[in-house]
């Protein structure tokens, strides 16, 4: 018997923040975790606050019914959050989309995404890929970034 899409969807979302969790621990000094270059203008610290609040955006907040309300715009401006704070804050992510997709039915998944995103009406199915690769799009530039920068 095969997964559901939804078992698969728990399993890469959980494999991938756990994966963002040993990145962020990962960094040998943890102010190396904020460093940005001319090259380079997203921290892994930044992009791992992004990654937090778009998970909890539009799966906690919309299928967990978290009240989550996000501050994009400090995903990007908050700088020295301490490493221990950022994988905290991951564990509760985590916590939360396991939660949250327990909620999603196999049905919606395929209706429509609760919300307009940039002018389109996405299947629920075809938006929580779009989240996966995201977040995997986002992971592989924290690995790199941890690459170049923590030296």
């Amino acid at each position: 018997m095969s997964d559901s899409i939804i078992a698969v969807l728990k399993t890469i979302f959980e494999r991938d923040l756990a994966k963002l969790k040993t990145e962020i621990n990962a960094y040998t000094k943890e102010e190396n975790l904020w460093l940005e270059t001319k090259d380079i203008s997203n921290s892994a610290g930044n992009l791992c606050l992004h990654l937090i609040g778009n998970l909890n955006t539009y799966i906690g907040a919309e299928f967990g019914k978290t009240g989550y309300i996000r501050e994009r715009d400090q995903e990007f401006s908050l700088k020295n959050v301490p490493r221990s704070q950022l994988i905290s804050m991951v564990d509760e992510t985590m916590t939360i989309v396991q939660d949250s997709l327990d909620k999603v039915t196999e049905e919606d998944l395929q209706k429509e995404y609760p919300r307009i995103l940039m002018d389109k009406n996405p299947s629920t199915l075809r938006f929580f890929i779009h989240l996966t690769t995201h977040l995997t799009y986002h992971l592989g530039q924290v690995n790199y970034h941890r690459r170049i920068l923590d030296v």
